[in-house]
C-alpha cells in the first residue's frame, strides 16, 4: 500500500460522509500533535475530475493539516469507484475511531438502508460491518427522536446531566412523541439512571392511564414520575388482594344496601415531590386509589383554608403496616433501585414534615384566638 505526498490544495472534503460532527477541543489536540510529531497516519483519498482528490476518511486529520497551513499530506489513494463500497469503508473506518457520535452513526445507517443508490438490507449490512442486526436496528431507533434530544445524545453509558446515553432513550422509543420526547429531555435533566427510565416508560404504556392523565404527569419531575410508578404498582397489588365480591345464594334475602366506603375510587389526586421538599401542582390520575373515609370539614369563614385541608384529607391514602412481602422485596432490589426509592422516602418526609409544620401554625392560631 503506497504512500504519496499530496498537495494539500488538491484535496476536497467529501461532504456526504458519515461523520460531520468535529469536537473543537479534540481538533485542538490533534493539532498540536501534528506540529509536533507530525501527522502518524495518512489519510485515504480516491481520485476526482481535473487531477483532484477527494477524501474518503481522514476528514479531521486533513481539516488540522490546512489549519496548521501544511503545504502535503501524506495519503493512501483508492482505486475503489463504487459508492456503496466507499460508503460502508468510511463507516467502518469511523467506527474504530472515537467522536463518531450515536447520531452520526444511526444516519449513516439509515442511508444505507433507505437511500435508493444504496438500499441496502440490515442483514447485508451487519455481514459488512460486523455488528448485529438488533444493533443496527436500535441505533436507527433514535432518529425518532427530535432535533433537541438528538443534540444531547452521546456515546458509552455513563450517566450525565443534560446529556443521554443510548440505553436511556431506548426503552421511551415506542412512545407517542407528545410523551417520548419531553420524557427525554426530564430523564436527561435529572439524571435519571436506565431501570428508573424503564419504569417510568411501562408507566406511559400503562393502557389503564388515559392521555389527558399522562400529559399532566410531564409536569412531575423524573423522581416524581418514578414515585408514581411506585405507589401504581403498590395499589394495583393492594386490589389484587381484595376478595372477589360474593353472590347472593338464589332465595336468599339481599341485605340491605350500605354505602360502600372502601370501593376504590377511580381518581385520585397524586402531588409530586421535588427534591427541596415542596410539593409540585397536583395531578389528577384516572387510578384506582382507595382514598380514606373522607373528613367533614365545618364551615369556617377562610373558604380557601377549608378547601386546603379538604384537598389534603382527601390525597392522604389510609395508613396500613408494611406486609413482611414488602418487606422482602426491599431486600430484593438492586443498588439503584434502592437509591431511588430511599430518595423518594426523604423527600416525602420531608414534604410531610412541612405539611404538619404549617398545620400546626393553624391549629395554634386558632387554640390562641
Amino acid at each position: 500500500m503506497d504512500i504519496v505526498q499530496i498537495a494539500t490544495h488538491l484535496i476536497d472534503e467529501d461532504t456526504e460522509q458519515p461523520r460531520y460532527q468535529f469536537d473543537e477541543e479534540a481538533l485542538q489536540e490533534l493539532m498540536n500533535s501534528i506540529d509536533e510529531l507530525g501527522l502518524l497516519s495518512p489519510i485515504k483519498v480516491r481520485e476526482t475530475a481535473g487531477g483532484r482528490y477527494k477524501i474518503i476518511y481522514g476528514n479531521r486529520r486533513y481539516k488540522a493539516c490546512k489549519t496548521l497551513g501544511r503545504p502535503a499530506i501524506p495519503c493512501i489513494v483508492s482505486t475503489v469507484t463504487n459508492e456503496l463500497d466507499i460508503y460502508l469503508e468510511q463507516i467502518a473506518e469511523n467506527l474504530t475511531r472515537e467522536g463518531f457520535s450515536p447520531i452520526e452513526e444511526a444516519e449513516a445507517f439509515h442511508k444505507l438502508l433507505n437511500d435508493p443508490k444504496f438500499s441496502s438490507s440490515t442483514k447485508f449490512l451487519s455481514s459488512k460491518l460486523g455488528k448485529q442486526e438488533s444493533y443496527i436496528k436500535n441505533k436507527c431507533e433514535l432518529l425518532k427522536f427530535s432535533n433537541a434530544v438528538k443534540k444531547l445524545i452521546v456515546s458509552g453509558t455513563e450517566i450525565r446531566k443534560d446529556k443521554l446515553t443510548e440505553d436511556q432513550l431506548l426503552p421511551l422509543k415506542d412512545l407517542p412523541m407528545e410523551h417520548r420526547d419531553p420524557l427525554a429531555l426530564i430523564m436527561a435533566r435529572d439524571e435519571m439512571p436506565v431501570s428508573d427510565v424503564k419504569k417510568i416508560a411501562k408507566l406511559f404504556k400503562d393502557s389503564e392511564i388515559t392521555a389527558s392523565t399522562k400529559d399532566k404527569l410531564l409536569y412531575k419531575s423524573g423522581p416524581g414520575l418514578l414515585e408514581t410508578w411506585y405507589t401504581i404498582q403498590h395499589n394495583k397489588a393492594e386490589k389484587a388482594k381484595q376478595p372477589a365480591e360474593v353472590k347472593p345464594k338464589p332465595g336468599s334475602k339481599p341485605e340491605a344496601s350500605k354505602p360502600d366506603t372502601d370501593k376504590p375510587d377511580a381518581v385520585t389526586t397524586a402531588t409530586d415531590i421535588t427534591a427541596t421538599g415542596k410539593p409540585e401542582s397536583p395531578v389528577q390520575m384516572d387510578i384506582a386509589i382507595t382514598p380514606p373515609e373522607p373528613a367533614k370539614v365545618p364551615e369556617v369563614n377562610s373558604p380557601f383554608i377549608a378547601q386546603q385541608l379538604q384537598q389534603l384529607l382527601a390525597a392522604l391514602p389510609p395508613h396500613s403496616a408494611l406486609l413482611p412481602e414488602a418487606l422482602q422485596s426491599f431486600q430484593e432490589l438492586s443498588t439503584e433501585e434502592r437509591q431511588a426509592l430511599l430518595s423518594g422516602i426523604d423527600s416525602l418526609l420531608v414534604s410531610l414534615q412541612s405539611h404538619l409544620t404549617e398545620w400546626n401554625k393553624i391549629k395554634s392560631l386558632t387554640q390562641t384566638q
